[in-house]
């Protein structure tokens, strides 16, 4: 995928040991649209290593393909057990691998901040999180449940995209006053 001067394309990734979803995002100029999405499906692989391999091939092909200038993916949450976060934590760390062979940067981002980005609620379902990326970025409607997955990978592309054109996030400023002070000339009054 060959890019032009002011575009960017983000890689969403929503890391899994047994469904991997993925986003691509296009962002020409200010306006952002979807390339690509989908979900690499594990559960047919029963040992724990082949799946990390296969999460890290698919991630460099991924890459090779649409030749993001960023990776944003969803950190993991803290749960309860142990042996699942761990097995996420090591999901996440090879998709991060990848992306560092190729010197793609990364953003990390939780999942409540996704959400919270996204839909305005940190506790939103992933239902709420498919049906705003439908509206906003105007995705047909052919989306299926297996592919909330696909658009959590989306999600986390999104959120990047909303972190990248916020005043507040590029200025340094930690409020908007502070904003306001540190860029008198770009607010009107």
């Amino acid at each position: 995928m060959t890019k032009k001067a002011g575009e960017k394309i983000i890689l969403g990734i929503d890391p899994g040991t047994t469904v991997m979803g993925y986003g691509v995002l296009m962002v020409k100029g200010n306006q952002p649209s979807m390339v690509a999405m989908g979900v690499l499906e594990l559960n047919k692989l029963e040992d724990h290593y082949l799946r990390l391999k296969r999460i890290f091939e698919h991630v460099i092909q991924l890459i090779d393909t649409y030749h993001p200038d960023e990776l944003a993916i969803e950190a993991p949450f803290f749960g309860k057990n142990v042996q699942s976060m761990l097995k996420l934590g090591r999901a996440q760390g090879v998709a991060m691998a990848a992306a560092l062979s190729r010197s793609v940067p990364i953003f990390e981002y939780a999942p409540l901040r996704i959400k919270q980005a996204i839909t305005g609620r940190g506790n939103a379902s992933k239902e709420q999180v498919a049906l705003f990326l439908k509206q906003y970025l105007k995705l047909h409607d052919d989306q299926d449940q297996k592919y909330l997955d696909a658009t959590d990978g989306l999600a986390a592309a999104v959120c990047h995209f909303f972190q990248m054109r916020t005043p507040i996030a590029s200025s340094g400023a930690k409020s908007w006053k502070e904003f306001i002070n540190k860029n008198p000339g770009r607010v009107k009054r």
